[in-house]
């Protein structure tokens, strides 16, 4: 569930520059479509968490098929921009509930002190997913967006038929609504969430200024998704690594290591002049990436068992975090590049990522991370 949800969003890069040209778009409308699919995931997570807690995760997770197959339908043989944000913002609604109810049937049946392993895993498995969504958006670009999101809908069906064949893992809430949102609220749940949040407004940029980038440097669709492909390969194999060291040397040094890299990266972005470069910086912040992510979620995970918060509420929170992100690089990241260039908002994000280097530093604390049975 999770690689198809990844899939199908992970599709918009190698579309964004045709739909430049076809519709008349800025880089501003271009970064509020990308983040149109985030926005309805930031909009949809701690509902869809207050689902999973309630209901179960294999209900939640169905509902977000379906809802999956049907707005990508949509999109597929949407031709009207407002109609395109739409279909994706619905999409992300979808994808809140398909993560959350995944992510907290993972949770709930795996052994604590194998959790970031398991988040890991799943990390791995949804950028496998963005492995084969730049692929999908190029055949997409060549052959239409009609049978390509139409097939969605087939696909979700199958997944939600083999859902109702599982067994459930129902951890019933106990926590009241106003116990929730006072411990959602508490500063190291806050934290914990920043620290997904911060990386993510990186992505959400990357997704918008690296494929226009690539095409104003005269490359075309297919080498959009070789480069996305590419970063996201990479991710797929260090992140259940990243996982399995967090289990055991605690959550701080692989999320400042993989965080400090990319702001490397980001800088790259921001001054090489030729298309190799700029793909060899798209690669370094999938490195980054691949080493940072899976600690920050595991640390959600971590830090709602602590405080008693349902995990349903935890993979709410780490869609949310993740979302608020994506929203914010993708929307303002093109804002500032229609106004400024693509210099200005990738040095920006890069310096965002160093300060949050210097903060988790001191605020994770690596002594209390390593479960005793992971050392």
């Amino acid at each position: 569930m999770i690689f198809f949800d990844v899939a199908f969003f992970a599709a918009i890069a190698p579309l964004l520059p045709g739909y430049v040209d076809d519709l008349g778009l800025s880089k501003a409308q271009a970064g509020m479509l990308s983040a149109a699919y985030a926005a309805g995931t930031l909009l949809g997570s701690l509902p869809a968490g207050y689902v999973a807690s309630r209901l179960g995760p294999r209900k939640t997770s169905i509902a977000g098929l379906l809802l999956l197959g049907c707005s990508s339908v949509v999109f597929g043989f949407a031709d009207e921009l407002e109609l395109l944000d739409a279909a994706r913002f619905t999409q992300g609604i979808a994808g809140a509930l398909i993560w959350s109810g995944a992510l907290t049937w993972l949770i709930t049946t795996a052994p604590e002190e194998k959790r970031g392993s398991i988040i890991g895993s799943a990390l791995g498995t949804a950028v496998a997913g963005a492995l084969l969504g730049p692929a999908l958006g190029a055949v997409a670009a060549s052959i239409g967006t009609e049978p390509v999101f139409g097939s969605v809908l087939v696909i979700t069906f199958l997944l939600a038929y083999g859902a109702l064949r599982m067994p459930d893992s129902k951890a019933p809430e106990t926590q009241s609504l106003r116990e929730v949102i006072a411990t959602l609220l508490s500063r190291p749940v806050v934290e914990a969430a920043a620290f997904v949040a911060v990386p993510s407004v990186m992505f959400g940029a990357i997704e918008v200024l690296v494929p226009l980038r690539i095409d104003a440097l005269g490359g075309g669709h297919s080498v959009i998704a070789a480069g996305f492909i590419g970063g996201a390969a990479l991710e797929a194999v260090l992140a259940p690594m990243a996982g399995r060291l967090s289990d055991r040397v605690g959550r701080r040094s692989p999320y400042v290591i993989g965080l400090s890299i990319c702001a490397v990266a980001m800088v790259a972005i921001a001054v090489v002049t030729t298309l190799g470069a700029v793909l060899g910086g798209l690669i370094l912040t999938s490195l980054g990436a691949g080493l940072c992510f899976a600690p920050a979620l595991t640390l959600i995970s971590d830090v709602a068992e602590t405080s008693r918060l349902h995990q349903g509420f935890a993979a709410g929170l780490s869609n949310m975090a993740w979302a608020s992100g994506q929203v914010v690089g993708g929307v303002g990241g093109g804002v500032v590049a229609s106004l400024t260039g693509n210099a200005l908002p990738s040095i920006a994000i890069a310096l965002l990522l160093a300060f949050t280097v210097v903060y988790a530093f001191h605020a994770m604390d690596p002594d209390a991370e390593p479960h005793p049975a992971a050392s």
